[in-house]
């Protein structure tokens, strides 16, 4: 049974397909009542309209095979399943290989909204998106590419920070987003990722640059030892 869509079969169609059809229709009205707001989580983490169906596809799947009796909120186990589905597609090689990676960072760092559903939605495609460039970046890139994509900071202060020249700065910037295209990722460590997120919204929520570049500065300081001791 596919996931309900433009082309889904109707709902006396899903009540032929077996006994349990009145149980299906309530699923299928609650599933139908979150699924905009479910496309528009997937469609922020995963990037791309079609990866974003996709999940909604098989959040749908999933839905139907759940003990939905047991389940007291399915707004919020709908949610939380799109979001954890749509970090497993941006995490795994055929997306990395199909779709490219420039998440918006200035958008999801916008903590404005007052809606706690959409707070939600862009706190959880803020954690992906800084994931995967943590995977996928050097430190050094992955400051120029923070900075630069998600504040404006000035290529100028770029190559202070990095001790290279302003035009340096600028191909740091440029080949870090090249390189988002890639299939190669390190692992994450957890701690530099939750710190690296919350100097995030620090920085997007005040203005206050300085807590975000200490964070980038000793990831990049931390990988440098990294290097040392393994060399």
């Amino acid at each position: 049974m596919s996931a309900p869509s433009p082309d889904m079969k109707s709902p006396d169609a899903l009540r032929a397909d077996g006994p349990a059809g009145d149980d299906l229709d309530i699923a299928l009205d609650h599933f139908l009542a979150h699924r905009k707001r479910l496309f528009r989580i997937a469609y922020r983490i995963v990037g791309d309209v079609s990866g974003a169906e996709d999940v909604i596809q098989e959040v749908w799947l999933r839905w139907q095979l759940t003990h939905r009796a047991e389940i007291k909120k399915p707004g919020a186990f709908l949610t939380t399943a799109t979001t954890r589905l749509a970090i497993n597609v941006i995490q795994s090689g055929r997306h990395r290989h199909e779709t490219s990676a420039d998440p918006q960072l200035a958008e999801l760092g916008d903590d404005s909204a007052h809606d706690p559903l959409l707070h939600a939605e862009r706190a959880a495609a803020l954690e992906a998106a800084l994931a995967l460039l943590m995977a996928r970046l050097t430190p050094d890139r992955l400051a120029a590419y923070v900075l630069r994509k998600g504040f404006g900071y000035p290529y100028s202060d770029l190559a202070k920070l990095l001790r290279i020249s302003a035009p340096n700065a600028r191909v740091v910037v440029h080949r870090a987003q090249a390189r988002l295209d890639s299939d190669r990722e390190r692992p994450v460590p957890v701690e530099s990722h939750r710190r690296l997120v919350a100097a995030f919204r620090t920085a997007a929520g005040t203005g206050d640059l300085d807590c975000l570049v200490r964070a980038l500065v000793e990831e990049d300081g931390a990988h440098r030892s990294a290097r040392r001791i393994r060399d």
